[in-house]
Protein backbone atom coordinates (compact mmCIF):
# COMPACT_ATOMS: atom_id res chain seq x y z
CA UNK A 1 0.00 0.00 0.00
CA UNK A 2 1.36 3.40 -0.92
CA UNK A 3 1.60 5.84 1.92
CA UNK A 4 1.71 8.87 -0.32
CA UNK A 5 -1.71 10.49 -0.61
CA UNK A 6 -2.39 9.50 2.99
CA UNK A 7 -4.00 12.39 4.83
CA UNK A 8 -2.55 13.56 8.16
CA UNK A 9 -4.13 16.11 10.44
CA UNK A 10 -1.61 18.02 12.54
CA UNK A 11 -3.16 19.73 15.56
CA UNK A 12 -0.49 21.99 17.08
CA UNK A 13 -0.65 25.56 18.40
CA UNK A 14 3.10 26.28 18.26
CA UNK A 15 3.60 27.75 14.79
CA UNK A 16 7.30 26.75 14.32
CA UNK A 17 6.53 23.12 15.21
CA UNK A 18 3.41 23.09 13.05
CA UNK A 19 5.31 24.53 10.05
CA UNK A 20 8.17 22.05 10.48
CA UNK A 21 5.78 19.07 10.64
CA UNK A 22 3.68 20.25 7.69
CA UNK A 23 6.80 20.85 5.58
CA UNK A 24 8.31 17.47 6.47
CA UNK A 25 5.14 15.46 5.83
CA UNK A 26 4.43 17.32 2.59
CA UNK A 27 7.94 16.54 1.35
CA UNK A 28 7.40 12.91 2.32
CA UNK A 29 4.35 12.82 0.03
CA UNK A 30 1.55 13.05 2.58
CA UNK A 31 -1.44 15.33 2.28
CA UNK A 32 -1.51 17.53 5.39
CA UNK A 33 -4.31 19.30 7.19
CA UNK A 34 -3.59 21.84 9.93
CA UNK A 35 -5.38 22.97 13.06
CA UNK A 36 -4.13 25.33 15.76
CA UNK A 37 -6.42 24.22 18.60
CA UNK A 38 -8.56 21.25 19.59
CA UNK A 39 -11.82 22.87 18.52
CA UNK A 40 -10.56 23.45 14.98
CA UNK A 41 -8.86 20.04 15.00
CA UNK A 42 -12.06 18.21 15.93
CA UNK A 43 -14.07 20.04 13.27
CA UNK A 44 -11.48 19.27 10.55
CA UNK A 45 -11.07 15.64 11.68
CA UNK A 46 -14.79 14.91 11.57
CA UNK A 47 -15.19 16.64 8.21
CA UNK A 48 -12.06 15.42 6.40
CA UNK A 49 -11.52 11.98 8.01
CA UNK A 50 -7.69 11.99 7.94
CA UNK A 51 -5.83 8.66 8.01
CA UNK A 52 -3.95 9.69 11.16
CA UNK A 53 -3.92 12.59 13.64
CA UNK A 54 -0.86 14.12 15.29
CA UNK A 55 -2.24 15.82 18.38
CA UNK A 56 -0.71 18.28 20.82
CA UNK A 57 -2.11 18.22 24.37
CA UNK A 58 -1.70 21.79 25.64
CA UNK A 59 -3.59 24.15 23.31
CA UNK A 60 -5.98 27.10 23.49
CA UNK A 61 -9.79 26.81 23.14
CA UNK A 62 -9.86 23.01 23.51
CA UNK A 63 -6.94 20.93 24.72
CA UNK A 64 -5.81 17.73 23.06
CA UNK A 65 -7.32 15.37 25.65
CA UNK A 66 -10.75 16.99 25.33
CA UNK A 67 -10.49 16.77 21.55
CA UNK A 68 -9.45 13.12 21.79
CA UNK A 69 -12.42 12.23 24.01
CA UNK A 70 -14.87 14.04 21.72
CA UNK A 71 -13.28 12.39 18.68
CA UNK A 72 -13.72 8.94 20.23
CA UNK A 73 -17.47 9.60 20.67
CA UNK A 74 -17.85 9.64 16.88
CA UNK A 75 -18.27 6.37 14.94
CA UNK A 76 -15.47 7.23 12.54
CA UNK A 77 -13.40 8.98 15.22
CA UNK A 78 -13.26 5.99 17.55
CA UNK A 79 -11.08 4.16 15.01
CA UNK A 80 -8.69 6.84 13.71
CA UNK A 81 -5.05 6.43 14.81
CA UNK A 82 -3.81 9.26 17.02
CA UNK A 83 -0.22 10.03 18.00
CA UNK A 84 0.15 12.51 20.84
CA UNK A 85 2.82 15.22 20.61
CA UNK A 86 3.48 16.69 24.01
CA UNK A 87 5.87 18.62 26.19
CA UNK A 88 4.56 16.67 29.13
CA UNK A 89 5.73 13.39 30.38
CA UNK A 90 2.89 13.22 32.87
CA UNK A 91 2.00 9.63 33.63
CA UNK A 92 -1.65 10.51 34.32
CA UNK A 93 -2.21 12.17 30.94
CA UNK A 94 -0.47 9.30 29.15
CA UNK A 95 -2.60 6.74 30.98
CA UNK A 96 -5.76 8.69 30.08
CA UNK A 97 -4.69 8.93 26.43
CA UNK A 98 -3.81 5.22 26.22
CA UNK A 99 -7.25 4.36 27.59
CA UNK A 100 -8.72 6.53 24.82
CA UNK A 101 -6.86 4.47 22.23
CA UNK A 102 -3.79 6.55 21.45
CA UNK A 103 -1.19 4.76 19.33
CA UNK A 104 1.91 6.45 20.67
CA UNK A 105 3.42 9.44 22.46
CA UNK A 106 6.24 11.61 21.29
CA UNK A 107 7.61 14.01 23.89
CA UNK A 108 8.63 17.12 21.94
CA UNK A 109 12.06 17.50 23.50
CA UNK A 110 12.93 13.90 22.60
CA UNK A 111 12.09 13.67 18.91
CA UNK A 112 13.35 14.69 15.51
CA UNK A 113 11.10 15.11 12.47
CA UNK A 114 12.38 11.81 11.05
CA UNK A 115 11.20 10.04 14.22
CA UNK A 116 7.69 11.44 13.81
CA UNK A 117 7.53 10.38 10.15
CA UNK A 118 8.78 6.90 11.09
CA UNK A 119 6.06 6.49 13.75
CA UNK A 120 3.36 7.68 11.35
CA UNK A 121 4.55 5.28 8.63
CA UNK A 122 4.63 2.37 11.12
CA UNK A 123 1.06 3.05 12.18
CA UNK A 124 -0.30 3.55 8.66
CA UNK A 125 1.42 0.40 7.37
CA UNK A 126 -0.35 -1.64 10.07
CA UNK A 127 -3.75 -0.47 8.85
Amino acid sequence: MSLSNKKILIVEDEEPILRALVDKFTREGFETLEARNGEEGLEIALREHPDLILLDIIMPKMDGMTMLHKLREDTWGEQVPVIILTNLSEAEKMKEAMEAGVFDFLVKTNWRLEDVVKKVREKLEEG
